[in-house]
């Protein structure tokens, strides 16, 4: 089994989409007006709108409606992140802080209120693991 893609429901793709552009410097791939991929080495990020949960299973999933899962990306340097997102962001929830497990980050919502995690192993331990 390989995880490849975590998807978030959206009332606004492109909206979410650009924020997301922005936020990561990763281009995404517009399937559709309802449907964009931002991929990166590890994972793909999978932002669809509000008309593709029918597809799956109407009314299973809402936008705008996440207060459970964390969305987290790896950077070279978490603080560099927050200076360039300083003035473009406007929900910092904490940091750039130094965590019990060795990742410095910084904790935001994106404009749906979804939880994102940008972080930065700086401990030996937290280094060496991501360096697999």
């Amino acid at each position: 089994m390989n995880f490849v893609s975590i998807r978030i429901i959206t009332g606004d793709v492109a909206r979410l989409v650009g924020f997301y552009e922005r936020a990561t410097g990763v281009r995404a791939v517009r399937v559709t007006e309802d449907f964009a991929e931002l991929a990166t080495a590890g994972a793909t990020l999978a932002i669809a709108g509000v008309r593709t949960v029918a597809l799956f299973a109407p009314g299973s999933a809402r936008p705008a409606d996440n207060r459970s899962v964390i969305a987290e990306f790896l950077v070279d340097d978490v603080d560099r992140v927050h200076r360039d997102l300083a003035g473009f962001v406007d929900d910092f929830v904490g940091g750039p802080t130094t965590m019990p497990w060795g990742n410095r980050s910084l904790l935001l919502r994106d404009p749906d209120g979804n939880l994102v995690n940008f972080f930065t192993p700086v401990t030996p331990e937290a280094v060496e693991k991501f360096a697999r």
